[in-house]
């Protein structure tokens, strides 16, 4: 393998960036990882004319320290829904729709779909629907740069445009006539992340306090951010407010959730609501209401909050750039 076999990737790098463009998206984040996933460098909101004057020494750095190179498109014209692991048949389905259609390694498929009036709840229905990764993040590897994964060694494939509509936007109708839009979660499914019924949200908890009160890391030089996110969504919940007005809130407070962006805040939202629907319908106690969080909100210590998700979302968390990209 060398470096000349992937100088093209230049252009494919530019013209991806670009279908992006279109779309109005002006920023980017900009993750490295390396052949075993891990995080190695991070640069938040790069400006589209930035990143495209970096790109050819972002390719020729990133294959000689065998670095995965990872774009995350910021704000758009319409809502940037990341279908990921798409097998043959969906994705034949899903090309009328996609604005862009990536592959990532022999047999595996991306596909891009910028969603008019979209929201959390529909894109995780559309992810559903098409088959596709649900814990997708939406960022995703350059076009033109080389998936460095162990199961590929030693001919590693370089990630690559199959086909581009710039421009395209599609509505949550057409998407629905395409088959492609899982149907609404049943009456049962809604109530457990609807928060509670007999409470109307007047304001939100402080994720500040959240953070405060969240245990250290495993190397304790830090609060645990996801234990952070976690609480937040299940005072939130608890106080009312529903699963995708969370959702978004967590993407406003939380700077893990805009850097792993809406994949990771839609599942730490439905595991808050699991837990709380557990506690309220399962047997396992009442509602953490107002009162009983009153040492919380007065600066009391985290172990009063003793709910989990029954997947830990750091372990979760942990696995998000590796496991979402391809």
């Amino acid at each position: 393998m060398s470096l000349e076999k992937h100088g093209p990737g230049v252009e494919q790098a530019w013209r991806m960036l670009d279908l992006f463009a279109g779309l109005d998206v002006h920023t980017f984040d900009l993750t490295w990882t390396d052949i075993d996933g891990q995080k190695q460098g991070f640069c938040p909101a790069q400006s589209l004319g930035t990143l495209r004057g970096w790109i050819p020494s972002l390719l020729r750095s990133a294959f000689q320290r065998r670095q995965n190179l990872i774009v995350r498109p910021k704000r758009a014209v319409a809502a940037l829904v990341q279908l990921d692991d798409l097998g043959e048949a969906m994705l034949a389905r899903v090309k009328s729709a996609a604005f862009l259609i990536l592959t990532t390694s022999g047999g595996n498929h991306q596909a891009w779909v910028a969603v008019q009036e979209c929201g959390p709840d529909f894109a995780r229905r559309l992810r559903k629907g098409s088959g596709a990764d649900p814990s997708a993040s939406g960022a995703t590897r350059v076009a033109g740069s080389v998936n460095f994964k162990h199961q590929y060694a030693p001919d590693f494939p370089t990630v690559q445009i199959l086909e581009a509509t710039p421009h395209r936007t599609i509505t949550r109708g057409a998407l629905e006539a395409l088959g492609l839009v899982a149907a609404p979660e049943s009456v049962a499914a809604i109530r457990a992340g609807r928060g509670d019924p007999r409470r109307r949200p007047k304001a939100w908890p402080s994720y500040e306090r959240c953070l405060q009160n969240a245990p250290p890391t495993h190397d304790r030089d830090r609060r645990d951010v996801s234990r952070a996110d976690f609480t937040f969504c299940l005072l939130a919940i608890d106080w009312g407010w529903g699963p995708a007005e969370t959702c978004e809130r967590l993407l406003e407070k939380s700077s893990k959730a805009r850097e792993n962006g809406e994949g990771y805040a839609w599942l730490t939202t439905q595991r808050a609501a699991a837990a709380l629907d557990r506690r309220r319908f399962g047997g396992g106690g009442p509602a953490l209401g107002r009162g009983r969080l009153a040492d919380f909100e007065k600066g009391g210590s985290y172990p009063h909050l003793q709910l989990k998700p029954k997947i830990p979302v750091p372990a979760q968390a942990a696995n998000t750039l590796s496991s979402t990209h391809g």
